[in-house]
């Protein structure tokens, strides 16, 4: 979905019954806070002997605690600073469970925050696919392990709770951003949101969902079904290809698949079919049902000439009942309420065809009417891909948060800027 050409079309009514909704919904959000309470009473340990790596840079702890592999970086430094600070970071979207090597680099997101001298924690989360309901309360554990380990015993126990602490995530980990300074603002000073899939999960999703629902329009028996899709599914080269070369064979079903997900290529259309489907497929086994519906989707943006095409479309393309108590989950992981209770800075490319670089914008929404749009601000780079930036981005994107907690500068919204030449 663009600014230019939206793929659900959003009036001012369809915009207010979905922040309606999501005011209503979130309610039954604060059931995640018990959770993260107890989280916080237990003891964690890790369940064996961590592994420990000590070089020039520091030392990196690798374990697992409740089952659950985790990372520790701490910078060398790190110690001998008296204002200790610490980035709480969640990883993204990913098929397999993480794994971590306490020998590994880190990645190009956490590599320029280590450098600026803090210490991250990082949890791999106990499944993989859309893990929110599993990824908030493991990072919490690991939180409380971190502080009782390294900083208690540094500073004494009040300081380590007053300790500054980040919360930094990309992609899916965006979303668990939100969700940290919605419902668990009091540990952080503010959060970092990388190309993040934040707003709505379920509106997010069912648009997923419509768009394959509308390949299958166009491609019939191409892709394995929908509902349910099957549970074992899982991407490869080889289907993609399938996929790329049926678009290649049919321009003008190509043709109008682009216009309908706003993409540039019938590679990219390739790409987000085969992975769309495995979302489907991760959600409708976490929802215990199918959790999603295209009977109210209207489909637009077929032809950028005619309507005509939007109207077989809308005629023709199978429409899907979701299941409450599928829909319900759905709903739950996660739907916003808009109370970001910190300052929280979010990066993006003008180009990202996985999560759509004006995916904010809903959010910005619920944040206004919740009256916290002073603790938000999207910034963008120039640039083609999902989370394609370099780490010298990274590092501006974090350092002007950083000047914002400290000294009250609210970084301009836009172009990420571009520092003066000397």
């Amino acid at each position: 979905m663009t600014t230019h050409r939206p793929s659900m079309k959003i009036s001012a009514r369809s915009t207010t019954r979905v922040l309606v909704r999501v005011l209503v919904r979130s309610i039954a959000l604060i059931c995640l806070v018990p959770m993260v309470a107890a989280q916080r009473k237990a003891n964690p340990r890790p369940d064996t002997e961590p592994t420990t790596v000590t070089s020039a840079a520091g030392t990196t702890e690798v374990g697992t605690l409740s089952g659950t592999q985790y990372r520790i970086d701490i910078p060398a430094a790190w110690s001998g600073n008296p204002k200790h600070a610490l980035v709480v970071y969640f990883h993204g979207y990913s098929e397999s469970l993480f794994t971590y090597r306490a020998d590994g680099p880190l990645n190009e997101q956490t590599q320029p925050i280590f450098d600026r001298g803090y210490a991250i924690i990082q949890s791999a989360f106990s499944t993989s696919g859309w893990a929110l309901a599993e990824a908030y309360p493991e990072t919490e554990q690991l939180r409380q392990y971190f502080l009782k380990k390294y900083e208690q015993p540094a500073t004494g126990k009040k300081a380590a709770k007053e300790m500054e602490t980040i919360v930094a995530g990309g992609s899916m980990g965006g979303a668990l951003v939100v969700a940290e300074l919605e419902l668990n603002p009091k540990p952080f000073a503010g959060g970092l949101d990388l190309c993040g899939s934040v707003g709505p999960t379920d509106l997010a999703f069912q648009r997923r969902f419509a768009w394959r629902a509308a390949f299958d329009f166009y491609f019939p028996n191409l892709m394995p079904p929908l509902v349910p899709t099957p549970p074992d599914f899982r991407e490869s080269h080889a289907l993609r290809v399938r996929v790329l070369d049926a678009l290649t064979a049919n321009p003008a079903a190509a043709t109008a698949l682009r216009g309908l997900m706003d993409l540039h290529s019938d590679r990219d259309v390739a790409d987000q079919i085969v992975y769309f489907t495995f979302v489907v497929a991760d959600m409708q086994h976490r929802a215990g049902g199918n959790p999603f519906d295209n009977r109210n989707f209207l489909y637009s943006g077929a032809s950028p000439t005619s309507t005509a095409a939007d109207n077989a479309l809308n005629d023709g393309v199978r429409r899907y009942a979701a299941e409450p108590q599928a829909r319900d989950y759905l709903l739950h992981h996660y739907t916003p309420n808009g109370r970001l209770g910190r300052p929280m800075l979010a990066l993006h490319t003008t180009y990202d065809p996985r999560i759509p670089g004006n995916t904010l914008a809903v959010y910005g929404e619920q944040v206004a009417i919740a009256g916290f749009s002073q603790n938000l601000v999207q910034q963008y780079v120039r640039r083609d891909g999902h989370c394609a930036f370099t780490q010298e981005e990274v590092g501006r994107t974090f350092d002007e948060l950083i000047q914002w907690i400290h000294n009250g500068k609210r970084p301009p919204a836009g172009l990420l800027p571009i520092p003066a030449t000397h």
